[in-house]
């Protein structure tokens, strides 16, 4: 597929493979790696496989300060956090977020990997195992289902009842849909949420939009597409990114007590009856006491 679209958002992750460069645009959503690649263990003749550590940088930091460790990763059986500031990798020293993808990059999946960080005014060490690299959805399902779901920041409501906070929401079923009004897929699955809204909403489902473009942009779609659930914007991408989401759309659904039970990226027809499942089985389980 192109890397040329017509509107896109552009997201820079160090994310130990190699530095990840994730559009997303209308109808359009391709990933592209660095070169570097390490053999995998047990793979066969001539299979590439990614090793991974599981660190992704700020969107626009300069340097090596850790914005993320993914749950379950590498990075995190090796007791790093967000906050530390990475100095060298197997040796290598490190300058800025890419040198940390090269280093990781250089070494194979299985591998033990030291890596020497500081932790407010502490230095530390540790090592960690690299795995090979997960697809996006893996990915994001390590990260979110059976946590917490992370609490929205900056967001504003645009459309229908959007709620001031996820906290607000206690109680109740979330389907949380990160979307764009560009996002073609998108536009195929508003209504099919729409539509659970209407079935489920009585029950105690809430559907929510959210979108990082302006307000001004994302009110007339909402109103032009017939949605009735809640849609907001987060003009600073901060919620977005607390998120993990790259790609559009990406359909986050919450229990009533505020756990991540299932993600799901992009647009499928055969995940639509897997979807209104599992919001009837979580709308079935106890409701919390008061």
């Amino acid at each position: 597929m192109s890397l040329a679209p017509i509107r896109s958002i552009v997201l820079r992750l160090a994310l130990g493979g190699g530095v990840a460069l994730v559009t997303t645009a209308a109808a359009t959503t391709e990933t592209a790696f660095a070169q570097g690649v390490g053999m995998g263990m047990g793979a066969g003749v001539g299979v590439v496989v990614r090793p991974w550590l599981g660190v992704a940088m700020d969107v626009d930091a300069q340097g090596v300060r850790v914005g993320h460790v993914v749950r379950g990763s590498p990075a995190s059986n090796a007791g790093l956090q967000e906050g530390d500031h990475i100095v060298r990798v197997g040796g290598v020293s490190i300058a800025r977020a890419g040198d940390v993808s090269q280093a990781v990059s250089a070494s194979a999946v299985g591998d033990r990997i030291a890596v020497d960080y500081v932790r407010g005014a502490t230095k530390k060490s540790t090592t960690a195992v690299l795995a090979p690299f997960p697809s996006q959805d893996d990915m994001m399902r390590m990260d979110l289902v059976g946590a917490a779901a992370p609490a929205w920041s900056d967001t504003q409501s645009v459309a229908g009842s959007f709620p001031a906070s996820l906290a607000a929401l206690r109680g109740k079923v979330v389907v949380l849909d990160f979307w764009a009004t560009w996002c073609g897929p998108c536009r195929f699955v508003a209504p099919k949420l729409d539509a659970l809204q209407t079935r489920y909403g009585a029950q105690g489902l809430s559907v929510v939009g959210i979108s990082t473009e302006d307000a001004s942009d994302v009110a007339p779609f909402a109103q032009q597409m017939g949605i009735h659930y809640g849609v907001g914007s987060d003009p600073h991408g901060k919620t977005t990114r607390a998120y993990g989401v790259v790609s559009l759309p990406t359909l986050v659904v919450i229990d009533k007590r505020g756990t991540v039970r299932d993600v799901s990226i992009g647009y499928d027809p055969l995940s639509d009856a897997r979807l209104d499942a599992t919001v009837r089985s979580l709308l079935a389980e106890p409701d919390l006491p008061h």
